[in-house]
């Protein structure tokens, strides 16, 4: 006689501790196949990722600049003055596999929360897994949001800022690939993870750790807070910081309303 998904979830709640390690381990190694994954296919189409992505933001065929100089003649796009050069034997290698990884990262996003859903499941009642599927898809969707705004509106930005920032003739600009994909790596990665606010404040409300009353009393140290991250995960010009930080606060907002909604169904 099969077992019904009742006897299913008992067993799975009534594992001891070191078999939730285990089912956690399992999880985390589906994930980590998932990168190696999106990653090898990343590294077999290199020329298209590194030349056409990674290196994207700064030619002057990129659609964010091509959408600026139709807006306005003035915002056209020359190309940049400087150069990028590998300072180390062994640095494109090591450079091509860091790009494989981080894009095998994005890529491979939805998978591991998904993984991590499906290891929280046999704890959550069957009313919060009905609720709680639908966070795959808004997390998701909410991290490439992120991922997307960074390198397409801020990477561009913040490279234009930086390249053009001089603080004498004598000085040329020559970057090394490593820094560039540190670069772009902080501009796209994390502004992906700081999306995932109303996701998080979703979650505290659930735990009971904040209300919305609070959030609305605290919303001034809250934008304090976010100006600093903003400053932190972006070059230190204002027009990155501001571009940032507008909307974080707009995904603060939706967090208290988000927040409200938690308080009236518990």
């Amino acid at each position: 006689m099969p077992l019904d998904q009742t006897d299913i979830d008992n067993d799975d709640k009534n594992m001891s501790f070191f078999e939730h390690i285990d089912e956690l381990r399992s999880h985390i190694i589906k994930s980590l196949l998932a990168i190696v994954l999106f990653g090898v296919l990343a590294y077999i189409f290199s020329d298209f990722v590194v030349n056409k992505v990674i290196f994207g933001p700064i030619s002057k065929d990129f659609i964010t600049y091509k959408i600026l100089c139709k807006l306005s003649k003035d915002s056209c796009f020359e190309g940049y003055n400087f150069k990028i050069i590998n300072t180390n034997v062994t640095g494109q290698f090591i450079i091509s596999l860091t790009i494989a990884f981080i894009t095998g990262l994005i890529l491979a996003f939805p998978y591991i929360i998904y993984q991590f859903w499906i290891f929280l499941k046999p704890a959550l009642k069957p009313k919060e897994r009905k609720k709680t599927t639908g966070i795959i898809l808004i997390s998701s969707i909410l991290f490439l949001t992120g991922v997307c705004f960074g390198y397409f509106l801020l990477s561009p930005i913040s490279l234009y800022f930086m390249a053009s920032f001089n603080i004498s003739d004598q000085i040329n600009n020559t970057w090394t690939m490593q820094s560039y994909i540190s670069f772009m790596s902080m501009l796209t990665i994390a502004t992906g993870l700081i999306f995932e606010l109303p996701l998080v404040m979703y979650f505290l409300a659930k735990l009971g750790l904040i209300t919305s009353g609070f959030l609305k009393k605290n919303r001034r140290y809250a934008i304090l807070i976010i100006v600093i991250v903003a400053a932190i995960v972006t070059p230190p010009d204002v027009g990155s910081q501001i571009l940032v930080s507008i909307p974080l606060l707009v995904l603060f907002e939706i967090g208290i309303l988000v927040t409200k909604r938690v308080e009236k169904k518990i």
